[in-house]
């Protein structure tokens, strides 16, 4: 997705993957001696389901993605985190909001990002709790032209809320975390204001079905991005559901 997105002629990105079409066909355990010098390590991986044995990977991944950028002379890692280290939160979402993770992936993150940061040397570490990205979330892989969506409906009548970012928004600010001079440690990556998620559905020409909300379910995620507006702002229209929906689409990977 962001290499069909990435409009950098400064900055190319080389796709490392243990699949067929990447750049360099690699895997975690393989030796580092085959994969080239880079200036960052862009570490997209990780597991988001299974049982906690299964999500300790995500630490053990942290890890090789910083014994890969020693390996390759790179002065930094970015990390993907996630916003469900902050559980069930709410309001706005800071840096400094303290976590509270709930289910094992969001506290498998956590583990990770403590892990990474307290890794020594002369790699940065960088911590991106990335929010819902158009194209790639759970609302997204159900949302087709045509298609019938279900919405939780709370007690105000509305539908649920969520920090999302487009593909080419992500790649703006990978971009500015990469060669920033000075990258911040943990940063929020979304748009600056969370989309309606019923704004979205209706965006991609689908049907919506309501439901009640159950107690359980969660109306606004809403990160804070006053930390990465300062370092990288974001269009007006970034959280915009139609901006959301054509960038997911002009990334070739949705729907």
């Amino acid at each position: 997705m962001l290499r069909t997105v990435w409009p950098f002629p400064d900055l190319q990105i080389i796709a490392v993957s243990r699949q067929p079409g990447a750049d360099v066909t690699w895997a975690p355990g393989d030796p580092p001696g085959v994969l080239p010098r880079a200036h960052a390590v862009l570490a997209l991986w990780g597991v988001t389901r299974g049982s906690a044995e299964a999500m300790q990977a995500n630490v053990t991944l942290a890890d090789e993605a910083i014994a890969i950028a020693r390996a390759i002379g790179a002065s930094r890692v970015l990390h993907a985190s996630s916003a469900a280290v902050y559980g069930p939160a709410s309001g706005w979402l800071h840096e400094d909001t303290e976590t509270a993770p709930v289910a094992a992936y969001g506290q498998s993150k956590c583990r990770m990002e403590d892990h990474v940061l307290a890794a020594q040397g002369a790699v940065d570490q960088i911590v991106m709790r990335i929010g819902n990205v158009a194209g790639a979330d759970s609302l997204f892989a159900n949302l087709r032209e045509g298609a019938e969506i279900t919405l939780d409906r709370f007690a105000d009548g509305q539908g649920p809320a969520r920090s999302y970012i487009a593909p080419g928004d992500l790649a703006q600010v990978i971009r500015c975390l990469c060669l920033t001079a000075s990258p911040p440690r943990i940063v929020n990556v979304a748009a600056p204001a969370p989309t309606d998620m019923q704004a979205l559905v209706r965006a991609a020409g689908a049907g919506l079905i309501w439901r009640p909300a159950p107690q359980t379910a969660l109306q606004r995620v809403a990160l804070d991005t006053t930390r990465l507006s300062a370092l990288c702002p974001l269009p007006p229209h970034a959280a915009d559901a139609e901006h959301l929906v054509s960038d997911a689409r002009r990334s070739g990977v949705w729907p």
